[in-house]
């Protein structure tokens, strides 16, 4: 039946109403982040400058940072962070709830009775998740309302700590709101607009991370916060817009040929994406190492798991790619040579010419479709059962994820794992590496072959850590979060891939040789491939400043290049974009460029590959 023109004016007004809440939120957002930078620098366009600073920002914004929290964002290569940064934190360290305090708590509590005991306290706190020190577990109990007993009521705590936290986010706004100065703080002439009826919400405070390793943050592709759209001010825009028809993306030049590639020799390393608790993503890096020139073909896709079949695999929809750099004396500004941007289905490939040599092979993927997902789990997945005997034994389920991550960390597909590979899984649930001593006690107690270890040594390895636990599964939940596994046991924050090397002449050699963030040397590399290749305009009314797009399969990347002496802030509106997704997972934010540099704006897919999406953006200069 058709529509009538009162039922599309309410559907009209449904969807203005949602763009003026959303807008809303933004614009509340943004100014909890303006009143708590302002609370300890004097100005927004002023820069963090050290791991101090940036600890009081996080604070006066209702977040609790811990050491290794604080040393996830400032790395041995962060000099500053500026206010971008600081929006970009904020959006990933996210606060935490009354509920999930007392569940943190509740836990401890195996009793139900309210209470916990300081000894307790301070066992948790030195022993699990995030580790604490013995002096930052005495600077809290100094101020928690211990009994005459030496026991906390729980839930009184939780208030206190929260209303403090409340209390230190409001005394922000309110410094903002009665400092005139503070509150002409804008970009360029950007004015506040939120509407009088909403009530500001109270910032909580972030809960510890309970996963154990953490990363360095990748500098200069910072995620930035977002801004209400009312903040187009600009002096000089640019618009661009790309159709792409449904599935197009799918069906590009055919990678491999294998009647011309059927002598040639070959490699193959499998590797991972992780997806941080802050929405980073970490991956392997690898080494390759060609003895004469050749002509190579290189691929990347995502890994299909043999035991997997059957059961959901959304790691096989996310987009990979691969950045072949030359390495040089320094190994710094490593030259790009190529990357993959040939597509087959759901692989990526590059074919070419390289010289004798070593290269730097850098994964890559958008974080469009490997991002943090919002749906609920209904129940936790039991890992452990106890048989008539009472012995501990893995359930079918545990251990079939566990086989699994076997095939994830095999890294040489040999069914074996060397020391090699069980220290990237190591690294990757424990932060710690298994020396050789270590190796050799495994060794002893585990089955190995070749000094290698089975699937079934892999699994025996779990099962002792479950009896060192007397069944408790809180350690094997730590490493498969850390993993990407949910609490149903699907893997729903990582993405394996497999790469495949073929050389014409020689045989390559392909090593990995760490598991980290890209860092500076893939994000030079992945503007280089943008400029390199894609469309470039500059931004009306301001000579200095380029917005380059690249089509490249199946995304879309554009990179913001100011050529100016001074840094600028540019706008980015996506509203007119149809059946998209970004990997900032908004609409309307804002980036801050440096002088003469250039800085990803953003990484563009299709929501539905089986419609038609456009992407249209319009580069906005705040100032």
């Amino acid at each position: 039946m058709a529509s009538t023109p009162g039922n599309q004016k309410a559907t009209h007004s449904e969807n203005s109403q949602g763009k003026k809440s959303q807008h809303a939120e933004e614009a509340i957002f943004y100014m909890n982040c303006r009143a708590a930078y302002l609370t300890v620098l004097k100005s927004s366009l002023e820069n963090i400058k050290s791991k101090e600073q940036l600890s009081l920002v996080l604070q006066q914004a209702g977040r609790n940072p811990s050491q290794k929290t604080i040393n996830r964002y400032w790395t041995s290569q962060t000099s500053s962070l500026n206010f971008d940064d600081f929006c970009a934190i904020l959006k990933k360290e996210k606060p935490a709830t009354k509920k999930e305090l007392l569940e943190a708590f509740g836990k401890i509590d195996t009793d139900k009775v309210g209470y916990i005991s300081h000894d307790e306290l301070c066992k948790i706190l030195t022993t699990r998740g995030d580790k604490m020190t013995w002096e930052e577990v005495a600077s809290i109990t100094k101020q928690a309302d211990f009994n005459c007993n030496g026991k906390l009521d729980y839930t009184k705590f939780c208030e206190l700590y929260l209303s403090t936290r409340e209390q230190s986010c409001r005394a922000a706004r309110d410094r903002l709101d009665m400092d005139p100065r503070l509150r002409q703080q804008h970009f360029g002439n950007q004015t506040e607009n939120v509407p009088e009826e909403i009530t500001l919400p109270v910032s909580h405070p972030s809960p510890r991370a309970c996963r154990k390793p953490h990363h360095k943050l990748a500098k200069g592709d910072s995620r930035a916060p977002s801004r209400p759209s009312s903040a187009q001010s600009s002096k000089a825009s640019s618009s661009t817009t790309v159709t792409v028809a449904a599935s197009s993306s799918r069906n590009t030049k055919l990678i491999i040929e294998p009647d011309t590639m059927k002598e040639w020799q070959c490699a193959q390393s499998r590797g991972c994406f992780y997806l941080e608790e802050n929405g980073e993503i970490i991956s392997h890096k690898y080494r390759l190492h060609l003895p004469q020139r050749s002509a190579l073909c290189v691929t990347i896709k995502p890994l299909r798991i043999p035991q997997a079949q059957g059961k959901s695999c959304p790691w096989l929809s996310v987009d990979t790619a691969l950045f072949i750099l030359k390495e040089n004396e320094t190994q710094e500004n490593l030259q790009l040579v190529g990357f993959t941007e040939l597509q087959n289905k759901e692989m990526f490939g590059w074919r070419g010419e390289l010289g004798a040599g070593v290269y730097w092979l850098l994964p890559f993927t958008t974080g469009c479709r490997l991002r943090k997902g919002k749906s609920q789990i209904t129940g936790e997945a039991k890992l452990v059962w106890r048989d008539e005997d009472g012995e501990l034994a893995l359930t079918k389920e545990f251990r079939a994820a566990l086989l699994d991550v076997f095939e994830t960390i095999d890294l040489d597909g040999n069914g074996l794992l060397s020391l090699e590979e069980y220290n990237f899984f190591e690294l990757r649930t424990s932060g710690e590496k298994c020396d050789q001593e270590a190796w050799a006690v495994c060794k002893e107690n585990f089955e190995m072959k070749r000094n290698e270890l089975t699937r079934q040594g892999f699994l025996d390895l779990n099962l002792m850590e479950a009896n060192d636990q007397d069944g408790d599964p809180w350690d094997l939940w730590v490493t498969l979060l850390s993993l990407g596994y949910n609490r149903a046991l699907e893997m729903t924050e990582a993405c394996p891939f497999v790469i495949d090397l073929c050389a014409e002449r020689c045989r390559p050699r392909i090593k990995a040789i760490s598991l980290e963030a890209g860092g500076p040397q893939l994000s030079r590399a992945l503007c280089r491939s943008v400029v390199n290749q894609g469309e470039a305009k500059v931004l009306d009314g301001s000579e200095n400043i380029f917005i380059h797009t690249y089509r490249s399969g199946s995304r879309i990347s554009s990179v913001i290049e100011n050529k100016s002496e001074n840094k600028v802030i540019i706008h980015v509106n996506n509203e007119q974009s149809k059946n998209c997704l970004n990997n900032r997972g908004l609409t309307v934010f804002a980036v801050e460029v440096a002088p003469k540099s250039m800085m990803v704006s953003q990484h563009v897919m299709a929501l539905n590959e089986q419609e038609e999406w456009i992407y249209s953006c319009v580069h906005s200069l705040v100032c």
